[in-house]
């Protein structure tokens, strides 16, 4: 995403969200229950997920919407939860200004599937976020929030009905 303070995504825990002092209710962080399954456009890239996911986040970040295209809407899972069924052409993008961070992508089709913490605390570098979209239907999440909703697209009208969380 955006660099280290920005590690959002990936790192709202399970079960409880928390963005930089801000928690969110427990009662609204409803695990979605495993196994769950998504793949690449192409299907050259595929994983399961065997454990529970956090609800989906919507991030509006200059980085986010760079990536995906638009903005990016994931949920997240510990990483030992992640197991990838085919990865043969999986890739990893370390961006230059952030080296903390890794984008997982399509190298076939160039979909956009996971965001990760590489060093830093456990509680960020244990989880990975997983693009919403990339995830057979039905899903069981629901989304619970917005990030960087200041950055987001002056095309893109957000949700009022979703709690958002005013960073720059």
């Amino acid at each position: 995403m955006c660099g280290p303070s920005h590690a959002t995504i990936a790192t709202l825990p399970l079960g409880r969200a928390h963005y930089e002092g801000i928690s969110v209710n427990d009662a609204a962080a409803i695990e979605s229950t495993s196994p769950a399954s998504g793949r690449c456009l192409c299907g050259a890239v595929s994983y399961e997920v065997h454990g529970p996911m956090r609800p989906v986040w919507n991030c509006h970040c200059w980085r986010c919407r760079r990536w995906t295209g638009h903005f990016m809407a994931a949920t997240n899972c510990r990483q030992e939860h992640l197991r990838l069924v085919s990865d043969h052409t999986l890739a990893w993008h370390h961006p230059a200004d952030d080296p903390n961070v890794a984008y997982g992508f399509c190298g076939g089709c160039g979909g956009s599937l996971f965001w990760k913490v590489l060093a830093g605390p456990e509680d960020q570098t244990d989880l990975i976020a997983i693009c919403a979209g990339t995830l057979d239907l039905p899903t069981g999440l629901t989304t619970e929030g917005a990030l960087f909703e200041v950055a987001a697209s002056d095309y893109h009208t957000l949700d009022p009905t979703i709690e958002t969380l005013a960073r720059e």
